[in-house]
């Protein structure tokens, strides 16, 4: 007999080799027809009284087999090996089997997780493979707003995520620095340079009016300097230079981004520049790409692409007949760039009102014929967020002039809480943030929730050292059989969810799976901690009570800084 190893896998995925080795064993001896390996699914029952864990192999061969299922299904139980973390195996309905554990399996699980420590959960799903996230790119015309906010809480969840799943991931920022929106920011520095109010007749009809234009025009007037990007840009003070304005003005409000982000524990390895897409040719070059493959014709003096071979509703223009490209084309460069890059996941998170385009970007690449997946790159859109204070929703700020911006929300809510009801729902839902909730130290506020959960153990390991007393954890490890109440079973079974959440969340861009499971957790932990002593007088009892909850703090804390969240020791 054999336990399941004490390692990173998934216990999922070792029954699923435990299933493939009897399927493995009914082909040897003829019962199975010989064929590749099936898609074997094990997933968790909807209810513990029905098993641990259920798997569809026999449903799944059946057919192939010339069996029934439930016949299939008892050769396959008598053929797996045999392992003494299963209590027991069951057939049930049409032919699926369930697993029950042993409280054996559930208690190696935490042992698991204090000897990997940070590193339990993670996985090697994408080990030697690069992923790219590209996230928030907001054009520098102004603060970032509160839609960049959760764009920056979703990618750079979905960016430690994926590192999570082993991937190689590269952190990428596109900016828009080039096009009319950035000719209106230059056109607005210049009238506030000049004291031109945004209310004169004078101003530029689509000009920007927050108070930070103001900022940007005293900055340039008085020859600042900005460090943005590696580089310093120093104001000219000359109110006629329209292109010295442009370029003091995009270094300022990138720099002003970069502080929002960095406010926000948001970091990135690449800033793209769309402007170095002219610089570097690679627009020119992308146009020459998809002309040589035939996808391409003229009319109406314009260059077309005939996206509607790849499923699109119409052909797109990509360069106009005055001779500039529509927003299409740099679109489809800068994503050629990623793929030469050699970005094998290639993820970028936006606004759902670009949803739009997102087919004729596609198309442009597929119109490469360069070898790209059809499904290259994927797409994260998230959905509006609606901020509430005091029942009203706040949408102005002074600063931006006509939205509110991340800072006013980090500073209102702080750090944590920000990117915990960022994250909290699923991308593409509609977001309510409320404010009081997000401030208020109470159980309603799930991200207080979960941290406190996090302290609780912290205090108790520190009353534990007041009483002059020690945690010997190897004893705990050895006693965690005496921990057979209903609380701490659930507790265990629900620790041993971690790697499967982690899992699912980096195969599908979800994070916010991460954030349910974390209030699950605290709410288990909450449970089991208001109704049982952990300083009791029998030490083993004591041990293994404390060592339990210590590896409830390992996951809380893994988990937290999965969606970049502090785990802090007191509350």
């Amino acid at each position: 007999m054999r336990g399941f190893p004490c390692q990173a896998t998934p216990v999922k995925d070792q029954l699923r080799d435990l299933v493939l080795a009897a399927i493995a064993a009914l082909r040897a001896d003829g019962t199975l027809p010989a064929g590749d390996a099936p898609a074997v699914v094990i997933e968790r029952t909807k209810s513990r009284e029905h098993g641990d864990f259920a798997t569809n192999a026999a449903l799944a061969l059946a057919k192939a087999a010339g069996r029934k299922p439930r016949e299939l299904a008892a050769a396959l139980v008598a053929a797996l090996p045999a392992n003494d973390e299963i209590a027991r195996v069951e057939i049930a309905g049409p032919g699926f089997i369930n697993f029950f554990l042993s409280p054996g399996a559930y208690q190696r699980e935490v042992a698991a997780v204090l000897e990997r420590g940070h590193a339990y959960g993670r996985g090697e799903a994408g080990r030697g493979r690069t992923a790219g996230v590209e996230f928030v790119s907001a054009n520098p015309t102004g603060p970032l707003h509160v839609g960049h906010g959760r764009a920056a809480a979703i990618g750079d969840s979905i960016a430690r995520v994926l590192d999570a799943n082993g991937w190689h991931v590269v952190r990428e920022f596109y900016y828009n620095d080039a096009g009319v929106q950035i000719a209106n920011l230059a056109l607005s520095v210049q009238a506030r340079a000049r004291g031109v109010d945004p209310d004169a007749p004078e101003w530029p009809a689509d000009g920007y009016r927050g108070e930070y234009i103001r900022d940007v025009a005293r900055a340039y007037l008085d020859r600042e300097s900005v460090h943005a990007d590696g580089q310093d840009v120093v104001g000219a003070g000359d109110v006629d230079d329209l292109e010295a304005i442009r370029h003091f003005a995009v270094a300022w409000l990138r720099r002003e981004q970069d502080l929002d982000l960095k406010a926000f524990g948001v970091q990135f390895d690449v800033y793209y520049l769309e402007s170095s897409l002219y610089a570097d040719g690679k627009v020119e070059e992308t146009v020459r790409e998809l002309v040589a493959h035939g996808h391409t014709y003229e009319d109406g003096g314009a260059l077309w692409l005939r996206t509607t071979d790849f499923g699109d509703d119409k052909d797109r223009v990509m360069r106009k007949s005055d001779g500039t490209y529509t927003y299409f084309l740099p679109d489809v460069a800068y994503h050629r760039t990623k793929w030469q890059r050699g970005y094998e996941r290639a993820i970028t998170e936006l606004g759902a009102d670009h949803h739009g385009s997102l087919a004729r970007v596609k198309a442009g690449l597929q119109a490469l014929d360069a070898g790209i997946p059809k499904g290259w790159p994927e797409y994260v859109l998230h959905q509006m967020v609606t901020v509430m204070r005091g029942g009203e929703e706040v949408k102005l700020s002074k600063r931006a002039g006509s939205y509110l911006t991340l800072r006013d929300l980090i500073e209102e809510a702080g750090r944590d809480a920000t990117r915990y009801f960022l994250i909290a729902r699923k991308s593409d839902s509609q977001l309510v943030f409320d404010i009081d909730l997000a401030r208020a130290q109470s159980n309603d506020n799930p991200v207080y929730y979960i941290q406190y959960a996090h302290a609780r153990v912290a205090s108790v390991m520190r009353q534990l050292g007041e009483r002059g007393l020690a945690w010997d954890r190897a004893n705990g490890l050895a006693r965690l059989a005496r921990l057979d109440s209903e609380a701490e079973q659930a507790l265990m079974v629900e620790l041993s969810r971690y790697g499967e959440v982690v899992e699912a969340a980096g195969a599908n861009l979800e994070p916010h799976l991460i954030a349910t499971y974390l209030r699950e957790l605290a709410a288990a932990f909450h449970g089991y901690y208001n109704t049982h002593q952990f300083l009791v007088d029998d030490v083993d009892l004591r041990d293994a009570r404390l060592t339990l909850a210590n590896a409830v703090r390992q996951v809380l804390a893994n988990g937290l800084d999965l969606l970049g969240v502090s785990a802090p020791e007191s509350m």
